[in-house]
């Protein structure tokens, strides 16, 4: 039985944000061989083994309450991932300078994605977003990346670096083949909102298996402080034919900040870190109820662009959204497309004193 496309999946049941996503109790599995053809071959296939929709036949499937995935088998939590900010190993160079130093390996791994439906993912430190890096700008940057997939990989970087670093295939050492490693070392600029991902072809492919993460670069000077959080959009096409997603997702798995609300205090200055690197569609946004934010494009600048409650991201692009909440109470914040936030891109705020 093929996998239901993301229309069947909206006619599978009504708006199901508050409820939970179940797509059946299935398996992504891999077609005879075991390799997935490139995005948008005729060959390529993939199947919910077990997937059984309700009403009869091929009826999709349906939206049920208070079912979760299992994060401690995927071995990340969204909410712990939320404030998960990644500074690396310190020491100080002979000009002073911080050197700042990490271990990243990529590897394949099985996560389920909505509860009963495991989708192979190929990961940056075993989760999907991989870790958030985070430094100051003039930092020294050391990233030992070591490929642990069956697959061919790098990590590209947003910023400015030599060309040997950009983590391209042909230019400087390029593809990282599995069981090789390679180092990237440059200096931590342009201060700002940054991401790293994959660069090896099929691009798409290797972007929405799983392979990218936030990079944050901070201002020398520093922000004011904050509730400071991450937020990846991002989506999962289940069928793998490269045309839309199945699952829309902030930071690993749709649904999860409906099931747990992000808790924030009233009158706090929150920060999110929001980037979107959602494969085959060509377009995200941010909205969130009952509030406006101040939004800062990139982060390149201390001063806000605009104050709004709704932005649209383009793939790779990023800024920072600052606001307070003035009330206390649930405030719901999501793609404002609709068929995205049924999908799974949607969420609360809890706002408590």
């Amino acid at each position: 039985m093929s996998a239901p496309s993301r229309r069947q999946v909206l006619l599978g049941g009504a708006l199901a944000g508050s409820a939970g996503l179940v797509l059946g109790a299935g398996r992504l599995t891999q077609p005879p061989g075991g390799q997935y053809p490139a995005p948008g071959s005729v060959a390529q296939s993939s199947h919910l083994s077990g997937h059984t929709g309700h009403g009869g036949g091929n009826a999709g499937p349906t939206f049920r309450a208070g079912q979760q995935v299992d994060h401690e088998a995927n071995g990340f939590h969204p909410t712990a991932m939320l404030r998960d900010f990644d500074y690396g190993t310190t020491s100080v160079l002979p000009d002073g300078r911080t050197l700042r130093e990490w271990e990243v390996f990529a590897g394949d791994e099985e996560i389920e994605v909505a509860p009963g439906v495991v989708f192979p993912a190929w990961t940056f430190n075993s989760r999907v977003p991989g870790p958030a890096l985070r430094c100051t700008e003039g930092d020294r940057l050391r990233v030992r990346f070591t490929n642990g997939s069956a697959h061919p990989h790098t990590m590209h970087f947003h910023g400015i670096h030599p060309a040997e670093m950009d983590g391209v295939p042909g230019v400087g050492r390029g593809i990282i083949e599995p069981g090789e490693s390679f180092t990237y070392e440059f200096d931590a600029t342009p201060f700002g909102l940054h991401l790293y991902h994959c660069h090896v072809s099929p691009l798409a492919e290797h972007i929405a298996r799983g392979m990218y993460g936030t990079f944050i670069i901070d201002p020398a000077r520093g922000r004011p402080p904050a509730d400071e959080m991450v937020m990846v959009m991002h989506g999962y096409n289940t069928t793998f034919d490269g045309e839309g997603n199945q699952l829309y997702a902030v930071n690993g798995i749709p649904f999860h900040y409906m099931h747990e609300p992000v808790q924030v205090r009233r009158n706090e200055l929150v920060r999110i870190y929001l980037v979107n690197i959602l494969e085959y569609d060509p377009i995200n946004s941010f909205h969130v109820h009952g509030n406006f934010f101040d939004y800062y494009p990139t982060g390149t600048r201390l001063e806000p662009a605009e104050f709004t409650d709704t932005i649209i991201q383009a793939q790779g692009q990023r800024g920072i959204c600052e606001m307070r909440f003035p009330y206390p109470g649930r405030y719901m914040f999501h793609a404002h497309k609709t068929e995205f936030a049924d999908l799974g891109w949607m969420g609360f705020f809890e706002v408590t004193e």
